[in-house]
Parts: C-alpha cells; sequence; structure tokens
C-alpha cells in the first residue's frame, strides 16, 4: 500500500479531452488522440474523454457517406487501438461507424489494445442548425447487440456498462452530446444500472449562452445521477461554414465543477480532475431513494451489460488534482460565503422565532461569556425578537464570572449586552461553587491548588443551573450556545450543563462558521457600529472556558485540538462517511501548504497556519475516540434546535443516530494499518 497514492482512497483521475480537428482526416486525428492519450496516461489519468467523431471531425455533413472516408475512420482506430498497447489510460473516441445499413455517431472505449466496446449516440438532432439525420441513424433501440469493428465482434449498444476490475467504483457509461439534452437521457438510466462515471462525447457548436446551458445540464445530471460526469467538446478545425466551435470541457462531481478549461483555445488542452468514487458511493447509499428509483425502472436498468476490464493503476504519488476546501463548512469563494451565512443566520433566526411563537412568547434567557458561541446565540436572539415585533429588552441576558473569568471577556460580554439593548445583568457564581465544592471535599476548598474536571464542571454545571431557575422565576426559556463541533468532541457539560437548554440555535452550527458569520453580521449591517466594534473585539480573542485559574490563558484548542481539523474531519465522516485514513490524506493535502490554495475571505493574515501529517494524524485520532467512543451519549439527549447545513447535525432525531456505548476501535485500526504516520513517498 502506498498512503499518498489517490488510487488507494478511492479516487480515480478522468480527463476531458479537446485539441484542433482536421476535417476529413482520421490518421492525422488519430495521431492527435494517441499523442494526448499519451500524455494523459503519464499523469496517472484512468479516463480521457474526447469529443464527438473526433476522428473524422464533426462538421462533415455528406462526407459521412463516402466510403473512402469510412474507410480511413477505421484504419484510424485501429491504429488507436495499436497505440494504446501500452497505455493506462481508456479511450473515449468519437467515430462515425458503419452498422448493417447505416452509419451511427459512436464513442468506442479502447484500452490497452481492444476495444471494449461502442456506444451510439441514441438521439440525432435534426432541427435549427443540425441536419444530423441526413446521415446518422439513431441508436436508441440498440440494445444488446454487437458490432464488427477491425474484424472482430465487440459490444454495442447504449446499454454498456464499462467495470474496473482493480478500482472498485470505476464504472462508465458514454452518451453523444444531444443525449444529454433530452427530458430522460441515456445517462440517466445508466446511473441507475450503476454507471459512476458518465461521458459526453460533444460537438455542439458555440451560439451566445450555450455554454453556459452546457453547465446546467452537466451539473443538474451530475447531482441528480449522484455521479461524475465528463464532458468535452469539439474546438478549432471544425467547418465554420455557418458554426463556430469553442472547445469546451468540464468535469463535475455531484453537483461540484471539478475542472474546466479556457474555452476558444488554439491548441490541445484538457481539463483533469481526481473523481472521488468513495464519496458517489455513500451518497447513493445514503440516499435510498435513488434505489427505489432503480427498481422502478428495472425492466431496463436490470437489462444493462458490463464489459470488465482491468486498469493497473499506478500506486505512486500522483498528487491530488481536485481542490479540498480547508474548511468544508466555510467556502473559500467570497460570494458563495455570503450567500452561506445570509442563509445560516436566518435559519436560526426563523428556528427561534418560532419555537418562541409556539410555546406562547415567553421571554428568552441567555448567559453571555463574551466568547464566540454566546455573542454569536445572543444576535440571533436579538434579530428573532426584531422580526417578532417584540422589545429586545425580552431576552434576559446574564454573564456569570467564575474563578477564572477574564476582565477582557466579562468586558465584551457587558459591552455587546449593552450596545443591544437587552436586559442584562451579572451574577458572580463563585460563592456558590465554592459552597459545592467544600461540601463535596474536593481539595480546593482546603486551598489546594487542584483544578479538575470537577472543579470545571462544577461552575459549568451551576451556570446552566442558574439560568434554568431564572428562566423558570421569569418566565423565560434557556437559549443554548454551545456549537456543533463541541457536540462532535463531546466539549461540554452533561446534564445541567452548557449540553443542554429549551432551544439551541448553534448546534448546527460548527466553530469555523461562527467566526464568519459573526463577520458576515458586522459586514452587512445587521447591527449599529457600537456592535459591530464589539463583535470584533470578540474575534479577536481566543477560544477559551475560562474555567482554571492562572496566568497563562486556559487554551481549548492546545488541549483538544484545533477546531479547523476537527471540523474537517467532522464534515467528511458526517457527510460522506469517508475513513480516517483517507481524512488524513484529504486533510494534508489542504493543510500541508499554508500559501497553497485560497483561505476563506476575511480569514485574518495572522491566524493562516499549516499543518504536517504527524499534527493531523495525532488529532485525528483524538476526534475518533472523542466522537465515536465517549461523545455520543451527550447527543442522544441534546436539546431541540435547526438543522443548518448540508454537511449534517448530530441530532439523534435527525441525521446522526447512533448508540451511545460504541467504541472507536474500528476507525482506530483504519489508521493503524499504516503502520503509524506514513512518510512521504512510502
Amino acid at each position: 500500500m502506498n498512503f499518498w497514492s489517490i488510487y488507494e482512497h478511492g479516487f480515480a483521475r478522468v480527463a476531458a479531452c479537446t485539441g484542433h480537428a482536421s476535417i476529413a482526416e482520421p490518421v492525422g486525428n488519430a495521431e492527435a488522440v494517441l499523442r494526448q492519450g499519451r500524455r494523459c496516461a503519464r499523469e496517472g489519468v484512468a479516463v480521457a474523454v474526447f469529443p464527438e467523431m473526433c476522428l473524422s471531425g464533426y462538421s462533415i455533413e455528406d462526407l459521412l457517406l463516402q466510403d473512402a472516408l469510412l474507410d480511413e475512420v477505421e484504419e484510424a482506430l485501429r491504429a488507436v487501438v495499436a497505440g494504446s498497447a501500452e497505455l493506462l489510460t481508456v479511450l473515449v473516441v468519437g467515430a462515425p461507424l458503419r452498422h448493417r445499413n447505416r452509419v451511427y455517431n459512436c464513442a468506442v472505449l479502447v484500452h490497452r489494445g481492444r476495444i471494449l466496446g461502442v456506444a451510439p449516440k441514441s438521439y440525432v438532432p435534426n432541427y435549427r442548425e443540425f441536419y444530423e439525420r441526413r446521415q446518422i441513424a439513431a441508436g436508441d433501440d440498440e440494445r444488446g447487440g454487437t458490432i464488427r469493428v477491425g474484424g472482430a465482434a465487440v459490444p454495442f449498444g447504449t446499454d454498456l456498462l464499462f467495470a474496473a476490475e482493480d478500482v472498485p467504483g470505476l464504472v462508465l457509461h458514454a452518451e453523444i452530446c444531444e443525449d444529454m439534452w433530452v427530458p430522460v437521457p441515456p445517462s440517466a438510466e445508466a446511473a441507475l444500472a450503476g454507471a459512476t462515471v458518465l461521458v459526453n462525447l460533444s460537438g455542439s457548436p458555440i451560439t451566445v449562452g450555450r455554454a453556459e446551458d452546457r453547465r446546467l445540464l452537466c451539473r443538474s445530471a451530475s447531482a441528480r445521477y449522484l455521479s461524475a460526469y465528463v464532458y468535452a467538446a469539439a474546438g478549432l478545425g471544425e467547418s465554420t461554414t455557418d458554426l463556430s466551435w469553442d472547445g469546451q470541457t468540464m468535469i463535475y462531481e455531484n453537483g461540484e465543477l471539478l475542472a474546466e478549461t479556457e474555452r476558444f483555445p488554439q491548441g490541445e488542452q484538457y481539463a483533469v480532475a481526481d473523481v472521488d468514487l468513495d464519496r458517489l458511493r455513500q451518497d447513493r447509499a445514503r440516499q435510498g431513494t435513488f434505489d427505489d428509483n432503480r427498481r422502478t425502472h428495472a425492466a431496463r436498468t436490470g437489462a444493462f451489460r458490463e464489459v470488465a476490464f482491468r486498469l493497473d493503476a499506478p500506486r505512486t504519488d500522483l498528487g491530488l488534482r481536485r481542490r479540498v476546501e480547508r474548511f468544508p463548512f466555510v467556502p473559500a469563494d467570497r460570494e458563495r460565503l455570503a450567500q452561506d451565512c445570509y442563509e445560516a443566520y436566518n435559519i436560526q433566526v426563523a428556528g427561534l422565532q418560532q419555537r418562541l411563537a409556539a410555546i406562547g412568547g415567553p421571554k428568552v434567557v441567555i448567559g453571555v461569556s463574551g466568547g464566540l458561541d454566546s455573542t454569536h446565540a445572543l444576535i440571533v436572539a436579538a434579530r428573532a425578537m426584531d422580526r417578532a415585533g417584540r422589545p429586545r429588552g425580552d431576552i434576559l441576558a446574564f454573564t456569570l464570572p467564575g474563578f477564572a473569568t477574564g476582565e477582557h471577556t466579562k468586558g465584551n460580554a457587558h459591552a455587546l449586552m449593552r450596545s443591544l439593548g437587552v436586559t442584562a445583568a451579572e451574577l458572580d457564581i463563585t460563592p456558590t461553587a465554592r459552597l459545592m465544592l467544600k461540601e463535596m471535599g474536593h481539595p480546593f476548598s482546603s486551598g489546594e491548588p487542584v483544578y479538575d474536571v470537577t472543579f470545571e464542571n462544577v461552575q459549568a454545571g451551576l451556570r446552566t443551573d442558574y439560568l434554568f431557575r431564572l428562566a423558570n422565576q421569569r418566565g423565560g426559556i434557556v437559549l443554548g450556545t454551545g456549537d456543533l463541533s463541541e457536540l462532535a468532541l463531546g466539549w461540554c457539560t452533561y446534564g445541567v450543563g452548557d449540553q443542554m437548554s429549551h432551544y439551541n440555535v448553534n448546534s448546527g452550527v460548527p466553530k469555523t462558521l461562527i467566526q464568519h458569520l459573526i463577520r458576515w453580521v458586522i459586514s452587512s449591517g445587521q447591527f449599529g457600529e457600537e456592535t459591530n466594534e464589539t463583535l470584533a473585539a470578540i474575534l479577536d480573542t481566543e477560544i477559551s472556558p475560562e474555567l482554571v485559574p492562572g496566568e497563562e490563558l486556559q487554551s481549548t484548542e492546545s488541549k483538544i485540538g484545533p477546531y479547523a481539523l476537527h471540523d474537517f474531519t467532522l464534515f467528511h465522516l458526517l457527510r460522506h462517511g469517508l475513513r480516517p485514513s483517507k481524512i488524513a490524506f484529504l486533510a494534508w493535502h489542504a493543510w500541508h501548504d499554508q500559501d497553497a490554495g485560497a483561505w476563506p475571505p476575511g480569514f485574518p493574515q495572522e491566524d493562516r497556519t499549516e499543518y504536517g501529517l504527524p499534527e493531523i494524524w495525532h488529532w485525528l485520532e483524538t476526534f475518533c475516540r472523542r466522537f465515536f467512543g465517549f461523545a455520543q451519549f451527550k447527543r442522544s439527549a441534546m436539546p431541540n434546535g435547526p438543522k443548518v447545513l448540508a454537511g449534517g447535525s448530530l441530532s439523534p432525531r435527525g441525521d446522526w443516530r447512533a448508540p451511545s456505548d460504541t467504541t472507536a476501535e474500528a476507525w482506530l485500526r483504519d489508521l493503524g494499518r499504516w503502520g503509524g504516520v506514513p512518510a512521504r513517498g512510502e
């Protein structure tokens, strides 16, 4: 095994190729295909897709019915087959081929010196600028047959799946251009039958706006079919008698654009991306209606034929050809981040507003520490009151200082409460905490500096206990502030502690998103300048529970690990069910170089860091031990709160249902099978 190989982690590298076609010059076109094919093979590409009729040229009209041309196409195809003998890559090549009484527009799949099969174009357009039916036969009814190519009979039809025996999950299906534009494309049935990588060989002349239409269709197909969609269109060299060509290529995976090339290229180019086959398999397993749909159409999907081949993929370090977000809950794209923050904030606000309305409009009781989570919960509550037409004075906000509460955070809490106009109060919990510790016989009560978990949880529990009793006394509900990341790690005090509330608006929001939500609240002008200044000061404060007295600030992340890494793990585990070792592989590519890749807008320069694999591995083990082996009992009893992100929630009534008495051993063994932290090149 080689930890650094994409093929060890469920990826397959694919390419969408375009170039300069030579009209009615099949021999030259074959040379171009092999030239790009060899380049793809050197880069570890498993599948390379070429444009429609790339061996003859797409725009050759009645020349398609000339025997001299068709003879040369077959000769060119033989050259491609022969030239592929030593190549890793499956070449998906477009060619017009004679069959029975007609000529068919075909996708020919070639690998290691043989033709795996031939898929004809199902739907042949004959409208607007298209006049294909004059020369080309429709292949929509071709299923279960064979075609003779190069003196041999090979599988022929729209019902062909091409499955790699040694790359689990790599199952190909080919369709051609117009097939993508009909209401029920061949790829829809193919995906239900098991295809994961759908390829489209396209001619598709360009007109204004058509490129965006193609993107829409490719993205939609990949999302609906829970698949990858690889699209390659014809470029320069095609006839411009009446049309023009842009050579658009794109690779989508479940609605996400992985790669595309510049349009209107001068020469050969290709888009390359590593498709996550594990993700596609997981998505299909989780979305049970996908297979229900297969059962509905089982009469046709069950009749697909499978052609097996062996890729013999390289197990070397090929790098990773896909963007991996450092913060998967926080997109690096500015517009997308603004949209996500707008939606997340308003999901929280609307959730709280509805809950208050449904239970008779009680007041809101909240503890405000001056930290990120309680700050965000408070501004959500303030906006919910505004939307409901209620005074912010109906928010009863308390700061509850303990043994280690700093003046800076307490000052921020008071400033925030004052600027928002809520009903504010301070309630010192230290006398009650001293009494409890004394009655328990805790060493601290005898003057010993013992700051154990009991010492910490006495304070955390008292804060929540006071809030619940204050809610009883004053006709309110306790608003929770703990976030998704803390629930994942079990970094919360169980029972009458910050694990519990009447309603928790933050339970679906990870720590790494909360700071960006607060930044968005500032930038979008939700509140006044005084509030914004306090929010900015809170953003600059290190995360700390402030429970242990002493000169050095009690840092949460120094004890349980960076929330950036934990949220990275949480997303890929919760949303995609990935193995820990694969998460480590992805995390290294996302985090090993602080200067590589994009950071979310507004992320402070001084906080931009990087992590090596040993650190990633260590904190991944910590996450697995806490998430699987410890924290579930807290999540099983968590209060109500809205799901916010598609990445998932941990509610036992929603995305995550698990026993409280499981172990983390299976996940730790996955890490252990690599024999320790892999060194680069192993």
